[in-house]
């Protein structure tokens, strides 16, 4: 009987630890913060905003917007992120990509203090995700290894094949399974005989932005199946990158899309956040 991986359950229980966390920094008086900058009018960016403003309510960490438009110059929003880097209440910073074209997102990235970079984008983070020795971890990583931490699945000596290759997932997935002892493959669009790999894992991480893109065919029996993907299908129902349908019947664990690794992505952001007032305030983690 395969078993459904509840994202939603996980993630509430994540916010609970975080807003217990937040109420002991708050009684030595520390608010954390964070300030979340959007640059233009894309509405994704705009429902994923408004989900982490509500978030940072819920769990009782202070937040500020800027909402600025899509015209603005590279200058000025450097400028403003210099401003969040030198402000001692606030203690993450978020810029929501995609910037608008004409907007250098590696140089804004590279701006943010890395101890302020609570998406874990900035390379001083990635190096450190590297080599093991980190403070942060990007969302949607932390998230998919706390739900198989949470489900009690072993990572230690199985087989795991990450599918996709992005800085944001695909990459760190794989390093944060590796620093778990996972014998780790990662697959991406030029990987020939990619059925056939991904057919070898005991946990599979499909990340590739395609919905339905992994088969039942390609997945083995038993195999735990972690679905990254956020997709519209043909009908515009929302879907994943996985034939839930089908891959369901094999797999022994399978997260749902939605209700799977998205809750935990933002729930991972309120512990980056708690993590970056601690740094900041010379607490231990």
């Amino acid at each position: 009987m395969t078993k459904l991986i509840d994202g939603k359950h996980i993630s509430a229980l994540v916010r609970q630890a975080v807003a217990k966390e937040v109420m002991q920094l708050k009684s030595q008086g520390i608010t954390p913060g964070m300030a979340v900058v959007i640059v233009g009018d894309d509405p994704a960016s705009r429902i994923y905003v408004n989900n982490k403003k509500k978030a940072c309510a819920e769990v009782g960490i202070y937040s500020e917007e800027y909402a600025l438009p899509a015209d603005t110059t590279q200058e000025a929003l450097i400028a403003l992120v210099q401003e969040l880097n030198s402000r001692s209440d606030i203690h993450g910073i978020l810029v929501q990509s995609p910037l608008p074209k004409g907007l250098d997102e590696k140089a804004v990235v590279e701006t943010i203090d890395p101890r302020k970079d609570v998406d874990a984008f900035h390379a001083v983070n990635v190096g450190k995700i590297m080599i093991g020795d980190f403070h942060f971890l990007p969302c949607t990583p932390a998230g998919i290894i706390e739900l198989l931490d949470r489900s009690g699945i072993e990572i230690e000596g199985k087989r795991c094949v990450v599918v996709g290759r992005s800085n944001i997932v695909g990459k760190p997935m794989a390093m944060l399974l590796l620093h778990r002892n996972g014998t780790v493959t990662i697959c991406h669009s030029r990987t020939k005989q990619l059925a056939e790999i991904c057919r070898e894992a005991d946990i599979l991480v499909a990340a590739v932005g395609k919905a339905n893109f992994i088969t039942a065919d390609m997945v083995k029996p038993g195999a735990v199946v972690i679905d990254v993907g956020m997709n519209r299908n043909e009908n515009g129902k929302l879907c994943g990158d996985v034939d839930f349908a089908a891959v369901q019947e094999i797999a022994s664990y399978i997260t749902p899309v939605p209700g799977g690794v998205g809750p935990m992505t933002i729930a991972m952001l309120m512990k980056n956040a708690v993590s970056a007032a601690k740094i900041q305030n010379g607490l231990s983690l």
